[in-house]
């Protein structure tokens, strides 16, 4: 079971992190005018949400709220999850944005900007992955 939930892990890392990326590169150009620097700020981000993805994946697999009696269902897991993985990848954006654009105010626009559109495609994406049975082989 361990194995296989790994797998889905890194599945569900990878399906995100391209839906995340392009919307990252989106909202950079947009906000900064400039698709070169939307494309770096998208680009590096692969590699650090990647990581803090797969991370936060684990922790929520680990602990398992529902039965502790605080999340039982799937919809509340998956809004609970959405804010939780937003508050790091809101942070980790604001941080490389005001680093590769060198203005703490443009890091800011963009990662408040990526609030709204970024948990909207999370919980989409957790949605569809709740209806998928990969890397979880006794799912029902």
């Amino acid at each position: 079971m361990q194995d296989q939930s790994r797998k889905r892990h890194i599945a569900k890392t990878i399906t995100w992190r391209i839906v995340g990326t392009i919307d990252t590169i989106l909202v950079s150009w947009y906000i900064t005018g400039n698709p070169l620097t939307g494309l770096k700020i998208g680009f590096v981000e692969i590699i650090t949400k990647m990581v803090l993805y797969y991370f936060h994946e684990r922790v929520w697999f680990k602990i398992n709220l529902s039965e502790k009696g605080i999340i039982q269902e799937s919809r509340k897991r998956h809004i609970a999850k959405t804010f939780t993985w937003r508050g790091v990848g809101t942070l980790d954006t604001m941080l490389l944005s005001w680093l590769i654009t060198g203005n703490p105010l443009t890091g800011l626009k963009i990662g408040l900007s990526e609030l709204l559109t970024k948990m909207i495609l999370y919980y989409l994406h957790e949605r569809a992955w709740y209806r998928t049975n990969y890397g979880l082989p006794n799912r029902k």
